[in-house]
């Protein structure tokens, strides 16, 4: 399959076209940065590349992909541009089967407690997260401006509570819940992430419809 990777050298992004290289996939990794693209393409020498900035594309680079993956992270201070690229996204595309778009979310929007409410909730009663909070709190809107896109061909995916660097694991997958592993870490690494994204990819489980997974393990 022709599968594009925006944000591609960051954590996800690095991750998911190493993935989808060693899968045999056809990928193209998008990036501002020449510099990483190129230490990238040293790794993954398949892969091709385009510099280019996420707001710039069109829609001729992205029409013959198979899958957009949108792995795009932003800082604290631009956290709304995640709802703004999805929303470029599926104004590209509207009334299209093709391609898919795939966009990683935060753990804010999942579920939690008793009474199910949402994770970010208690992210924004500790004043620790106050530098960072927009992020998971910009990720809540792309989630729910999403939701209401029923003419594209989308789907989503929301890590743990802690999303970091590291090797896959067994996936656990879920809905809309955080989840948690047998000794209670809710964790995902970069390398879960890639291949629970590449195993989608593939089977094609869910449609329109967001879903979470964490490292078993």
């Amino acid at each position: 399959m022709k599968l594009t990777v925006i944000g591609a050298t960051g954590m996800a992004g690095s991750a998911i076209v190493l993935e989808a290289a060693r899968r045999g996939h056809d990928v193209t990794a998008i990036a501002r940065s020449a510099e990483k693209l190129a230490d990238l393409k040293a790794k993954v020498p398949t892969a091709q590349t385009l510099i280019k900035d996420a707001f710039a594309l069109t829609k001729d680079d992205l029409s013959n992909s198979d899958v957009v993956i949108d792995a795009f992270a932003s800082s604290p201070k631009t956290a709304y541009l995640h709802v703004d690229l999805a929303a470029k996204l599926v104004a590209l595309f509207r009334q299209s089967s093709q391609p898919r778009l795939f966009f990683i979310l935060g753990a804010g929007s999942l579920h939690i407690g008793e009474d199910h409410h949402l994770a970010v909730k208690d992210m924004e009663k500790d004043p620790q997260n106050d530098s960072f909070i927009s992020v998971p709190q910009n990720q809540l809107k792309e989630l729910q401006f999403l939701q209401n896109v029923d003419d594209v061909n989308w789907v989503a995916v929301s890590p743990a509570a802690s999303f970091h660097t590291g090797a896959a694991t067994t996936i656990l997958k879920g809905k809309d819940d955080l989840l948690f592993n047998q000794t209670g870490q809710s964790e995902t690494s970069s390398g879960t992430m890639a291949k629970a994204i590449l195993d989608e990819i593939e089977q094609e489980n869910y449609h329109q419809t967001r879903f979470t997974i964490a490292d078993g393990d």
